[in-house]
C-alpha cells in the first residue's frame, strides 16, 4: 500500500542518477567532515547539496535534469570509467591486463601462460608478453 503510494507520487518525476548519486556521495562527505570538525560552513554546504539533490530527484522537468546529467558525464565519464576498469582489473585473478605499446589498446592474456606472443585486435602488432 505505502509503496502504491510512493510510486503514485513519484510518477512524471525525474528521479535518480549519477549526478544525484554524487551529490549524495558529497553530501556525506562534508557532513562527516562537519561531524569531526564541527566548521559551520561545512554543515550549511552538506545542507544545500541535499536540497538540490531532492530538487533535481522530485522535478518535473525531465530534459533539463537529463541536460544536467550529461553535462556531468562528460565531464566525470572518463573518470568513472578508468575507476571501473581498475576494479575489474583488481578483482580479476584470472587474466593479467597490458596496452598495446603501438596504438595503446588494453589487452586481457590467461594468466600463467609464461611468455606468449599477443597480436593486437586493434592495430594488428604483435609482440611478446609475459603473464
Amino acid at each position: 500500500m505505502i509503496r502504491n503510494a510512493i510510486q503514485r507520487f513519484m510518477y512524471g518525476r525525474y528521479g535518480n542518477d549519477t549526478l544525484n548519486l554524487f551529490l549524495m556521495g558529497l553530501y556525506l562527505l562534508f557532513y562527516l567532515v562537519f561531524l569531526f570538525t564541527g566548521l559551520e560552513p561545512l554543515y550549511f554546504i552538506s545542507f544545500a547539496l541535499l536540497f538540490i539533490t531532492l530538487f533535481r530527484l522530485l522535478s518535473r522537468n525531465m530534459e533539463r535534469r537529463r541536460m544536467e546529467n550529461a553535462r556531468f558525464l562528460r565531464v566525470a565519464g572518463p573518470v568513472i570509467s578508468w575507476l571501473r576498469t581498475r576494479r575489474t582489473m583488481r578483482r580479476d585473478k584470472e587474466h593479467v591486463y597490458f596496452k598495446c605499446p603501438s596504438c595503446g589498446q588494453r589487452l586481457r592474456v590467461p594468466r600463467g601462460r609464461g611468455k606468449i606472443t599477443v597480436t593486437c585486435r586493434s592495430c594488428g602488432a604483435s609482440f611478446q608478453e609475459k603473464s
